[in-house]
């Protein structure tokens, strides 16, 4: 995956190199979203329930981040829901990317796996299991640092959840990144395994780095600021119809993304605002606070306009994981001036659980 990512790199550089026109006012605004994941399902509440009348969207769910923010970059679509631990690589590249708002944190989605008989002072030296470049990989170096192991003192190997259950079992892995289904797998057939962290921690949300956000086009935004505001209005307003309407709006992200109803609000909850275990839906407020564009301080000891500290950090972990090489600056991946739009234009939105 360290060689994906860094291809990854290249791709980009030439997509921006080959952008093309975006969408104009009154046209089709093309719409990417990273994975099948509730929550970046939220635009599509807007256009479904009509929320977002003067424009039409072509929303294309990828299946593929790296993907996705190529065709990002490539101008061939204007607005992208992914995670935020691509801002700084988008910097690095140096394409026409930047995000423009925070959407919602892991909530307790993403775990460590420990093995039976593994304490955590013994794993310099045992292998353990991450996706590079991904969310996971991330947050094994962050419980490891906490636990006083650099990355170079432990053997990594490239594992998605459910590609690390086997490994778990036969006693090759001493710790995984996992989540659910996956957790509950390996945790029923392994008597002793346990998680040792997850991202609803105090500690690691307090990091804000395992973060959904909304990519644009910098070349959408400046060729048609108007339809860059009406999407961002549009991902909250699809939002807010859910925090008013969960189970409909659950039943509908169900459909859409061939998902059991169930998952859906094991994910983003029944209550129209989170579940732990899931994930936490900053409402608009939070998220301006974020951008640091609205008083106030974001929840989880997040600091107000500390978009910035996110994306520096986030820039840290992947020099120290091996992953970049460069120290980039973290304002050039951020446009928060859409948000102080919508902030200045009066539109507010601040709820809690139902």
């Amino acid at each position: 995956m360290k060689n994906g990512f860094k291809s990854f790199l290249g791709a980009l550089a030439i997509a921006g190199a080959a952008a093309i026109p975006s969408a104009q006012a009154k046209e089709t605004i093309n719409v990417g979203i990273c994975v099948s994941w509730p929550g970046y399902a939220m635009l599509k509440v807007a256009q479904e329930k009509n929320l977002v009348p003067d424009y039409d969207m072509n929303i294309t769910i990828f299946e593929d981040p790296l993907g996705g923010h190529s065709a990002l970059a490539a101008g061939q679509i204007d607005v992208y829901g992914c995670t935020a631990d691509y801002i700084p690589l988008t910097v690095d590249s140096g394409t026409d990317v930047v995000n423009v708002a925070f959407m919602n944190p892991s909530y307790g989605v993403d775990h460590i796996i420990l093995a039976p008989d593994v304490k955590p002072e013994d794993l310099p030296g045992k292998k353990v299991s991450a996706p590079q470049a991904y969310i996971g990989h991330l947050l094994m170096g962050l419980w490891l640092d906490s636990q006083g192991i650099t990355p170079d003192q432990v053997e990594w190997v490239n594992l998605n959840a459910d590609e690390a259950v086997g490994p778990m079992l036969s006693g090759d892995l001493s710790a995984a990144y996992m989540y659910e289904p996956w957790i509950s797998k390996v945790l029923e057939a392994m008597k002793g395994a346990r998680s040792v962290v997850n991202t609803a921690d105090p500690a690691m949300l307090k990091t804000g780095i395992f973060m959904d956000s909304l990519f644009m086009n910098k070349n959408f935004i400046a060729k048609n600021r108007k339809a860059a505001v009406a999407m961002l209005k549009a991902r909250w307003d699809g939002l807010g119809y859910w925090h008013d309407h969960t189970e409909e709006t659950n039943a509908l992200i169900a459909e859409y993304l061939q998902w059991p109803l169930e998952d859906v609000g094991y994910v983003i909850g029944t209550n129209g605002k989170s579940f732990e275990g899931g994930i936490y839906m900053f409402d608009f407020d939070e998220s301006a606070r974020m951008c640091g564009v609205l008083d106030g301080e974001p929840p989880f000891g997040l600091a107000n306009g500390s978009m910035s500290d996110v994306v520096t950090l986030t820039n840290d972990w992947w020099i120290k994981l091996g992953l970049m090489n460069n120290k980039i600056d973290a304002a050039k991946g951020i446009d928060c001036s859409l948000m102080g739009d919508l902030v200045a234009s009066g539109y507010r939105q601040s709820f809690t659980a139902n």
